[in-house]
């Protein structure tokens, strides 16, 4: 089924790569996804896994480039970067984020293009064809989740919560040390991080630092794959550090700007995190319609029962809902330097929560074939659920979101009345 936009002012080549994104997640992500999602967290990353086959397609066809702006990137609009990932993660919302963390090395290297990075990170990312080079965000730690992107929240400046992973600088160099989580985003398989670490505990969360690391260097490890119940396809792991070593060029934000810095990255990738949503529900919804066509119960097809009906509007309800706020908050805070992280919180929370809610009405829609391996819905309800905790849980961004309020509208603290 083909989505109803409400903005009429789309352009032929905002379509054209709507449709070109649509048809690689219905031909190549869907039916790869669905295979991973049977396999083993070891057998997904395998040399000859399907999952190969996917990356290599999506680098060929430049994907792997939509975050990075010019003149490295596809030179893509902000709204064309959500409509194509809005297909992308229809086909898979775990692929779509493997996908698209792949270049979080290079897209932040962006910020210090000094000639060394632009020749050893950027440009051999983008010139990248064969998914050789992958990138990871290094954010979460095994004591600290949803902690680290509480940005401006008094939690992220109290000095007695500490990263695990710290550098301290020695003479040229940048020395590591310490472990992210098992929640790090192709860390298995990445060879770059985009290292959000510590460099003065004495600020808290807020005295941090980002490096590009390179992961085949002396000193990195890594864990086993995380064995999870949604978002199989994507591979997730730990990476440890020991006395790793990088260029001083290569910590790209120090403790003065870190806080901003991760407070704009986070405007971006949560407001993101909406958009998958928003399609991992439609995808639940147009399941939903194309059974209840074809599923008769009580003498007739349930599209005729007007329960159904009800149902299935309110399935497309939060899918129109979610697309306009996750939309809006990204085109907002990509077009603005100092973003309005509150509006891209909400874009999580409505359009992962409307994919949970939907994924739920779809199994209850389906009934006993909802629980069913057979059918693609009960691998959307297990992604959906992952998409409540991912990027920060709900409740935790919820608190941060209204704290960022408080400051941002001071008459809702009562120091100006209307």
């Amino acid at each position: 089924m083909d989505f109803l936009d409400l903005n009429r002012n789309l352009s032929e080549d905002d379509i054209a790569l709507k449709k070109g994104a649509h048809k690689f997640a219905k031909e190549v992500m869907r039916p790869i996804a669905k295979e991973l999602d049977e396999m083993s967290p070891r057998e997904v990353i395998a040399p000859e896994s399907p999952f190969w086959d996917f990356m290599r397609k999506g680098y060929e066809l430049g994907y792997h480039k939509i975050l990075m702006p010019p003149p490295f990137g596809l030179d893509l609009t902000p709204l064309q970067q959500t409509i194509v990932m809005e297909e992308l993660a229809w086909g898979s919302a775990g692929l779509t984020v493997a996908l698209t963390v792949s270049c979080f090395h290079a897209f932040l290297g962006c910020l210090n293009p000094e000639e060394d990075i632009v020749k050893n990170i950027i440009t051999p990312f983008c010139d990248c064809t064969d998914a050789s080079i992958i990138g990871c965000w290094g954010l979460t730690e095994p004591d600290h989740g949803s902690d680290t992107v509480m940005t401006h929240h008094p939690l992220f400046h109290d000095p007695s919560i500490k990263a695990q992973c710290r550098a301290a600088l020695e003479g040229d160099e940048w020395v590591i040390n310490g472990q992210k989580a098992s929640w790090v985003s192709c860390g298995t398989i990445a060879s770059h991080c985009a290292l959000f670490c510590s460099l003065d505990n004495s600020m808290g969360m807020a005295g941090g630092g980002i490096a590009i690391v390179p992961l085949d260097l002396p000193g990195v490890s890594k864990g086993e794959p995380l064995n999870k119940i949604g978002q199989r396809d994507l591979n997730q792991g730990e990476i440890f550090f020991d006395n790793v070593r990088i260029p001083k060029s290569y910590m790209l934000i120090g403790t003065d700007l870190y806080e901003n810095m991760l407070e704009l990255t986070l405007s971006m990738t949560t407001a993101l995190m909406g958009v998958f949503g928003t399609a991992c529900a439609r995808a639940a919804f147009e399941e939903s319609l194309e059974y209840a066509k074809e599923r008769v119960q009580g003498g007739k097809p349930l599209i005729e029962h007007p329960n159904i009906k009800m149902k299935l509007f309110r399935m497309f309800q939060q899918v129109e809902v979610s697309r306009q706020i996750s939309r809006a908050a990204y085109l907002y805070n990509k077009d603005n330097e100092v973003p309005a992280e509150e509006y891209s919180i909400v874009a999580k929370l409505q359009g992962t929560q409307a994919a949970f809610d939907v994924c739920c009405e779809a199994i209850m829609l389906f009934g006993g074939n909802g629980l069913s391996k057979e059918y693609l819905i009960e691998k959307l309800f297990r992604d959906a659920k992952a998409m409540l905790i991912e990027d920060g849980s709900n409740e935790s961004l919820a608190i941060a979101g209204g704290h960022k309020l408080i400051q941002h509208y001071p008459r809702i603290s009562g120091q100006h009345s209307i």
